[in-house]
């Protein structure tokens, strides 16, 4: 094949330059002009060798990649290897892959693989645009983060590679966030238990100017009244009876960074106060010091609770939640992101089986559907648990509805004899690994990937004898 003519070639640094690979000219040509009017300059090739030899001539913001090249391949393998040669040539260019034969499991592969994103063909224009504008907003902050902190940038493109989603609830979140993230303004998350809020303020701090500086956290509703003020602003030698030593406050260790309150609605009144002092002035004063300190602070809370109502009951102060909202993130549940259900939990079963040594696993289709049918009430988190519980008790390589145990998520279960606790669960698939290599600890402990001293550590903390 010969490759296409390109759209554009000049190179207007106020431009984001993408290039799209598809075999198919009305594909590229339709491409071309949607992102044309969006103001993107565009470079079109049809083989997975030009855009190797596109890469070699020139620099790309983007790269938009169809996974299938040959007449009557579905597979999508030469997309999968092409993604791995782009990364191989340029690790930071952003890529979206896109598929008319798409799976969930295909996605997956590609996103396990760098892939930034992923869209379906026929594309939705929105859903499409929404996509590459994230990725032209977190490519431009990624290169400012890199020409000054060159040493943190993996660690900020691993956070923005969790930002992928195909509910169109959670892209208008993702979406919020690159544009939000490098901006210093107060960002407040708000969502129910399990939703991901503090991964979330971790992220927009990673996609900060301030990534280099320390994130703090701090859970409001486990702090006394008693002791807050030490918590929050530190306190000096002598400040009161047991300060044999001068302590600094987390607002203090937060200082070029950010400080994360979670549960900000738990915070009693007189606590209110004194963080609305700080966040008005960027002073504080910790207990028994007579001069006034500064810290330079990115601040982000989080609660699950309705602050409007909090405000209207007495509860919550208003001109703090003025203050903490100039933003405001409100996750969707997990039920509300039913198009991600699949993905995140294939995304799960990958990261525990790689952890717990069984990589081989899968999830029956039958499995799959009842993850899409279940109510969810711990959100995320309980996919998560319910996920990591599975790989542990499947006795098969492929997870079926009954390895879920998903009666016992949500709720507590009925059958109190059966593990369903993550201590529990670990100490039953220890002991099955022991009998299944007839009590030999050592062999066991090399199935589990583990040293013979962890191996008996964790014996010790379960009450594990060395004959299951």
């Amino acid at each position: 094949m010969q490759a296409l003519t390109p759209v554009s070639l000049k190179q207007d640094s106020d431009l984001c330059r993408i290039l799209v690979a598809d075999d198919q000219q009305d594909v590229t040509l339709a491409l071309s002009l949607l992102l044309k009017d969006e103001g993107f300059d565009v470079h079109c090739v049809d083989s997975p060798a030009a855009v190797l030899k596109a890469l070699r001539a020139s620099t790309f913001d983007i790269a938009l990649i169809d996974l299938n090249y040959s007449r009557d391949t579905t597979s999508g393998k030469e997309g999968l290897v092409l993604l791995d040669q782009i990364h191989e040539q340029d690790p930071a260019l952003r890529v979206v892959v896109m598929t008319a034969w798409g799976s969930v499991e295909l996605a997956v592969s590609a996103l396990r693989r760098g892939a930034a994103d992923f869209v379906e063909k026929p594309w939705d224009n929105s859903r499409l645009l929404s996509i590459l504008r994230s990725q032209r907003e977190l490519r431009s902050v990624l290169q400012e983060q890199r020409r000054s902190r060159a040493a943190g940038h993996r660690q900020v493109e691993d956070a923005v590679d969790q930002l992928v989603s195909r509910a169109p609830a959670m892209l208008r979140v993702i979406d919020a966030i690159s544009r939000v993230a490098p901006a210093d303004a107060s960002v407040l998350i708000t969502g129910e238990n399990g939703t991901g809020k503090t991964q979330i303020a971790r992220q927009i701090h990673l996609l900060s100017s301030r990534n280099m500086g320390p994130f703090v956290q701090v859970n409001m509703g486990g702090l006394a009244s008693g002791v807050f003020e030490s918590e929050m602003f530190g306190h000096v030698k002598g400040a009161f009876t047991d300060a044999r030593g001068e302590r600094v406050g987390r607002i203090e260790m937060a200082h070029g960074g950010t400080l994360f309150l979670d549960e900000i609605a738990n915070m009693p009144m007189d606590q209110q106060v004194k963080l609305l002092h700080v966040i008005e002035t960027g002073q504080f004063e910790p207990v028994g010091a007579s001069r006034s300190r500064v810290s330079d602070i990115r601040l982000i809370t989080a609660t699950n609770a309705d602050l409007k109502k909090a405000v209207a009951n007495g509860t919550f102060r208003k001109d703090l939640y003025f203050r903490l909202n100039t933003v405001e993130l409100k996750l969707p549940t997990l039920v509300e992101r039913g198009e991600d259900i699949e993905s995140l939990a294939l995304y799960f079963l990958s990261r525990h089986g790689a952890h717990y040594k069984r990589p081989e696993l899968q999830l029956a289709d039958e499995a799959k559907q009842a993850l899409f049918e279940y109510t969810w009430p711990g959100n995320i988190r309980e996919l998560n648990h319910v996920i990591e519980r599975a790989v542990l008790l499947a006795g098969s390589p492929v997870i079926g509805v009954a390895d879920l145990r998903l009666e016992d998520s949500g709720e507590v279960a009925d059958d109190s004899e059966q593990p369903t606790t993550l201590e529990e669960v670990e100490k039953a698939f220890i002991e099955s690994t022991i009998r299944k290599h007839r009590g030999s600890v050592v062999q066991a402990a090399k199935a589990l990937g583990l040293s013979r001293s962890a191996m008996y550590r964790r014996m010790e903390k379960h009450g594990i004898g060395q004959k299951c």
